[in-house]
């Protein structure tokens, strides 16, 4: 076991506002199975490519072990080969019998090393890339996001992987993930850096506890200001009076008064000058006390949701439903039955590949709404209410280009109400000056997801929306949903916001 020290750290990328990390100072050990927590642009995959010496930094990190960085890039002419093909050009000296070793433990036979990496899924590639991680030595590893895209049974297989195996650094949004694979957390919080042991839930317990202990003294500290403030106030206005009454006297209405009495009056000014000096040192201790306080309070937006009611109570009706792509010997659909009712938020469920999003895409299709699909055949029943309308969330990202002004334009939204929604989706000001292919991909999926929530719409479907999206945001939009149940169809595979969300799961 050994350490990895960071000190002083600080790091900003060119043409940049603000600093992504400053000053940051923390350790940890190489057997750790460490989780890394933080809002989406809070700088995760910047620190990995700092460890990879990707990026100059300001500061020290002192380790004695190599940094490996999952995933690993595969090129276009790679794609076309088989992996065992590319082994040693992405990770050095690979061994091919220790991936197959690994890939043992993935419930995954050797054979998919030696197919064209483009047929393979995408559960599949990722299995690959991680037996190929994890088959060397001595290396910490450093992984980012491996269950994107992955459905539940991959998802699965993929947690009770790296819940065997210690070393790491994994970067993950899925709470249920994080809670079954790590024993410490590295969070990132609004001002500050954390490390602690335990997993997901250990952590995010302590934070809540922190947090209202915060908001507690915070106030506590409020009210004590407050009656200082009054009192120095009341003691100055005090002072000040009889500091006035010092020179100056009507020996009829004021005769005990004598010109020796001024004395007296001053040395009572002075003493009560001292008390309002002595206030206003306890204030400023106060105030000092109150200081960052909050800094790191994670607080997130109440959201909010305009869903239409439409008059027919079942909006999309599938009946002994089958699809098949042109030139496909294999039917993607084959008798699926059931129906979306108003008030219905359904879950589909299935492996990779099972048609979750070639469905979606064929309901989209009833409504007008142009999505690529190619050529096919169809047989029974797909069909949607008349003047459905529908706000839609796709996988795909990539198309994202340009300003959020000209997004706006496009999609026909209200530019300040789009900007307030990002903001209370936690998306920084400064993001909003740059062009959108310049986003973290969480950044790109909050665009999305702000679209659609300002789209009114009968039926809200969302394909894989969380994927890249911060736990904080999740639980945000988990809240939204439970408090608006608007009629959904959705694929998800984070299993904690299914479970939240749905009440009714159609499994293809």
């Amino acid at each position: 076991m050994s350490q990895i020290s960071v000190n002083d750290l600080t790091f900003y990328y060119e043409g940049s506002f603000d600093n992504i990390f400053e000053n940051v100072s923390f350790s940890i050990d190489t057997d750790w199975k460490l989780g890394f927590i933080g809002r989406n642009g809070k700088g995760k995959t910047t620190f990995l490519n700092i460890l990879m010496d990707k990026y100059t930094y300001k500061g020290s990190i002192s380790s004695s072990v190599k940094f490996e960085y999952f995933p690993y890039p595969v090129t276009s002419e790679q794609l076309e080969m088989s992996a065992s093909e590319f082994l040693d050009d992405i990770k050095n000296n690979c061994e091919e019998w220790r991936v197959i070793c690994e890939l043992s433990q993935l419930n995954e036979e050797a054979d998919i090393l030696y197919r064209p990496f483009n047929t393979l899924s995408h559960g599949e590639r990722t299995k690959v890339l991680l037996a190929i991680l994890f088959s060397g030595d001595n290396d910490f590893l450093l992984i980012d996001e491996p269950t994107n895209h992955l459905d539940s049974n991959a998802r699965e297989t993929v947690k009770e992987y790296l819940a065997s195996k210690s070393g790491f650094i994994l970067v993950s949004h899925d709470r249920d993930l994080l809670d079954h694979c790590i024993d410490h957390v590295l969070v990132l919080n609004r001002k500050s850096i954390d490390v602690q042991n335990g997993n997901f839930s250990d952590w995010w317990e302590n934070k809540q506890r922190k947090d209202k202990f915060a908001i507690s003294e915070n106030e506590k500290h409020k009210k004590e200001i407050k009656k200082l403030k009054q009192a120095a106030k009341r003691t100055s206005d005090w002072a000040d009076k009889s500091e006035r009454s010092k020179i100056g006297f009507d020996p009829i209405k004021e005769n005990d008064r004598c010109i020796s009495t001024r004395s007296y009056i001053g040395a009572k000014t002075k003493k009560m000058q001292s008390r309002v000096k002595q206030m206003e040192n306890r204030i400023a201790h106060e105030i000092e006390e109150k200081e960052g306080l909050l800094n790191d309070i994670e607080r997130t937006a109440e959201l909010r949701l305009s869903p239409l009611v439409h008059h027919k109570n079942i909006l999309v009706n599938i009946r002994d439903y089958s699809f098949r792509y042109k030139n496909s010997d294999n039917a993607v659909l084959n008798g699926l039955t059931f129906d979306v009712r108003k008030g219905d938020r359904i879950a589909l469920a299935g492996h990779n590949g099972c048609g979750k999003s070639t469905l979606i895409k064929r309901i989209l299709q009833n409504t007008g709404i142009d999505t690529e699909l190619g050529e096919f055949t169809e047989n029974g029943i797909c069909e949607t209410a008349s003047g459905l309308i529908i706000s839609y969330i796709c996988q795909d990202t990539s198309f994202l280009k340009g300003s959020i002004l000209n997004f706006c334009e496009e999609k026909g939204l209200d530019r300040t109400m789009f900007g307030a929604l990002l903001r209370q989706l936690d998306l920084e000001r400064v993001q909003f000056t740059k062009n959108m292919e310049n986003f973290s991909e969480g950044q790109k999926k909050k665009v999305l997801i702000a679209s659609s929530l300002l789209t009114p719409a009968h039926l809200y479907v969302w394909d894989e929306p969380l994927n890249y999206i911060d736990v904080f945001s999740r639980m945000q939009i988990e809240k939204l949903l439970t408090e608006y149940q608007p009629t959904m169809i959705f694929v998800e595979h984070d299993v904690r916001f299914r479970e939240e969300i749905a009440n009714k799961t159609v499994k293809l």
